[in-house]
């Protein structure tokens, strides 16, 4: 791999300190030793397998010393490999073993056992050399006469020429003897770089300058550097110096490299990371790094470079107290990108969220389970410990520990010990997790709840009948007393939300999480949103035709509205009715309520007693409002997430809130559907459309 002049001399600098090789016609190594030494180079080169440490049966010869030098092998008189010299010192180490008749009885040995003593040593010295992205190993034979053979004592040293390798590119060297009987030596170098590249920074941009001499023709590449796997390329292009590329502040992560070498036969790739070092580049890394549930037990951290990281089960109770880890009776998993783990459930819940800690700080924290079965739920987990001879105990965890059940604590599962173990022994309780120490179960709390609140309506209901009887008493204020009672209805009626039913069409896994998110992000606002992802079991026993009049019913008599999410495949059912007014069966899952409803929507649209009490809406990228039938465009379509203040404003309707108020909460809805927008329209392991970095990102040449 040639490398012109000007550029070595531009890297080493005006009067490099560099010795020129021998001139030789083909590619070929050499080796000599210090005078006294007789070395020989074997042919070719040899596997990297040092093998284990074996004990040494005498004196040895043993490498004591690296040193490296930089020379050029010249083919032509301007064109140079930059080339590393390795010198390996040797020194004997060990010691001859005392015949056992010469301890015993002090007499002289045989004189038979003296000629090993005088005999020269020889060895197989191995050196290993790591570039990227070349690896080699060489085997040089040394042979030491019996006269430089002194214990403890440096014999000299054998030179090795030599390892070409790439300007600005670390090299890494070890050498070890064949068999092995001490620690390998080891070296890293970092080779001389050309001062080609000057990184600058202008608001949330960073200008990548490319010192490259006019009219010269050079090859670029922006890649992401793998620890383990090769690299992924981000960009790619043919220039013409010099050139300014500008990439956005949060392209930058640590395994972020720049490639370039001039457009000649065979010429020397320049690498160089940047911001492998650089702290906002490592917080780039972890705001980039996604979790991704793949089935109920596998998911993955998807990011764009390795980091060390280590995960664990944690238990999310609603009402913002912190995520309460499950270690123990779980252990801590030591992370890789892209590489799918496993934890040992047995059912899902959407309490239960994964913890990824690096260095032993939290930096990242996701409810997988959320998206495919709801919001989080008001249940208590109980752990149960199982210990010898069958002994069990059990606790619920809660935010200031875990309560041993039965207990006599002040805490609200120790007041509901006795139910909460009662549901337990009857099989009301769901198991997440077992094993021979232990067990996880989720109780449900609806229900004691609901008893809570029937008290305490029933409490209400006898302070308004007693209410009534004293206005009835008192006429002249009875007026106000009833307005200020319609008030505080309206104000209640308010806080719990309007109701809003959610119709989509489930073109494939990947949308069904899609619409998950969305109806998650809703929950959060004060909406009631119903969706059929959430309510699988009632469907089955009402029937999917039953179940979708009855929720339309209550949702249109309670003044809500009902949300049409639109897909590729709803505008191509919708499409289907209005033209045959039936829909091919078994075209679509069995739980398409999108399907089943359309009988009972579209008379509502030809009526025009749609606007008001229905909306539709489509993500972008995947639907243009355009595409939507002219009939469904009768009331207003949003496209999301572009258009989300205006969308929560229709939800929210007659009582919309003001609009700084509803710019928040659009954020909020914003920040909840990214991962899921991520995960559907840029699935793990396929580079990004659109979030290549440099100019034309994503195009080759």
């Amino acid at each position: 791999m040639p490398v012109p002049w000007f550029l070595l001399s531009l890297a080493l600098g005006r009067s490099p300190i560099v010795l020129s090789l021998e001139r030789l016609v083909g590619p070929q190594d050499a080796t000599h030793c210090s005078p006294g030494l007789s070395c020989h180079l074997w042919d070719s080169d040899i596997l990297c397998l040092p093998g284990d440490i074996v004990p040494a049966p005498g004196p040895v010869l043993a490498p004591t010393h690296l040193q490296t030098e930089l020379v050029l092998r010249c083919r032509k008189e301007t064109y140079c490999d930059l080339c590393v010299r390795v010198a390996v010192h040797l020194a004997v180490h060990g010691h001859w073993e005392e015949p056992e008749d010469e301890e015993k009885f002090g007499g002289a040995a045989d004189p038979g056992v003296e000629e090993p003593r005088n005999a020269s040593l020889q060895a197989q010295v191995v050196l290993s050399f790591q570039a990227y992205p070349t690896t080699r190993c060489v085997l040089l034979e040394v042979q030491v006469p019996a006269a430089l053979v002194q214990f403890g004592q440096s014999v000299g040293s054998v030179v090795y020429d030599c390892f070409e390798a790439a300007l600005g590119s670390e090299v890494r060297i070890w050498s070890y003897t064949q068999p092995r009987y001490e620690k390998e030596l080891n070296l890293t170098q970092q080779l001389p770089a050309l001062p080609w590249l000057n990184v600058s920074a202008d608001g949330d941009n960073v200008h990548l300058v490319l010192n490259v001499s006019e009219e010269q023709h050079f090859g670029l590449s922006l890649y992401w550097n793998q620890v383990q796997g090769p690299p992924k390329p981000r960009w790619h292009k043919n220039l013409t110096g010099p050139q300014i590329i500008t990439l956005n502040h949060t392209d930058l992560v640590p395994c972020l490299c720049i490639q370039v070498w001039p457009l000649e036969p065979d010429s020397v790739r320049t690498n160089i990371c940047p911001f492998r070092e650089d702290p906002h580049a490592h917080q780039n890394l972890w705001r980039a790094a996604r979790l991704r549930l793949l089935t109920l037990q596998s998911w993955l951290l998807d990011a764009p470079c390795s980091l060390p990281a280590e995960a664990a089960l944690c238990w999310q109770a609603p009402g913002g107290d912190p995520c309460q880890p499950l270690v123990p009776p779980l252990s801590w998993e030591n992370v890789t990108v892209d590489k799918v783990l496993e934890f040992p459930l047995l059912k899902g819940h959407p309490n239960l969220c994964v913890q990824v800690n690096s260095w032993e700080k939290l930096q990242l924290q996701e409810c997988l389970w959320a998206d495919s079965l709801g919001p989080l739920k008001d249940d208590v987990l109980l752990l149960e410990t199982r210990g010898p001879q069958d002994n069990r105990s059990l606790c619920a965890l809660e935010p200031s520990g875990c309560t041993s059940l039965p207990s006599k604590a002040s805490t609200r599962a120790a007041r509901l010990g006795e139910y909460l173990l009662q549901d337990l022994q009857s099989g009301q309780c769901l198991q997440l997790w077992d094993d021979d120490l232990g067990a996880l179960w989720a109780c449900s709390m609806d229900k004691y709840i609901h008893k809570r609140w029937a008290l305490l309506w029933l409490a209400c209901l006898l302070f308004a009948a007693a209410l009534s009887l004293i206005l009835l008493l008192k006429k002249d204020h009875a007026k106000g007393w009833l307005r200020l009672l319609k008030q505080d209805v309206r104000s209640g009626a308010a806080a719990r939300g309007r109701a809003a039913l959610l119709l989509y069409s489930a073109d494939d896994s990947g949308f069904e999480r899609l619409v998950g998110a969305l109806a998650s992000a809703l929950c959060q606002l004060p909406l009631r949103v119903a969706v059929d992802l959430w309510s699988r079991r009632e469907m089955s026993a009402q029937g999917l035709v039953a179940w979708f009049h009855a929720q339309r019913r209550q949702t249109l008599q309670e003044g809500g509205v009902v949300v049409l999410l639109f897909s590729p495949g709803a505008v191509a059912l919708c499409s289907e009715w209005l033209q045959d007014g039936v829909s091919a069966p078994g075209a679509h899952g069995p739980h398409d309520s999108f399907r089943a409803s359309l009988s009972c929507v579209l008379p509502d649209f030809l009526q025009g007693q749609a606007p008001g009490r229905y909306v539709g809406a489509c993500f972008d990228r995947l639907l243009h409002p355009d595409s939507v039938p002219a009939l469904f465009r009768t009331v207003p379509v949003f496209s999301l997430p572009s258009q989300l203040p205006d969308f929560l404003g229709a939800l929210q309707q007659p009582r919309a809130p003001r609009p700084r108020r509803l710019q928040e909460r659009a954020e909020q809805v914003s920040r909840a559907l990214e991962p899921a927008l991520d995960s559907y329209f840029h699935p793990p392991g396929t580079p990004a459309p659109g979030r290549g970095v440099g100019p034309g990102a994503g195009d080759g040449t």
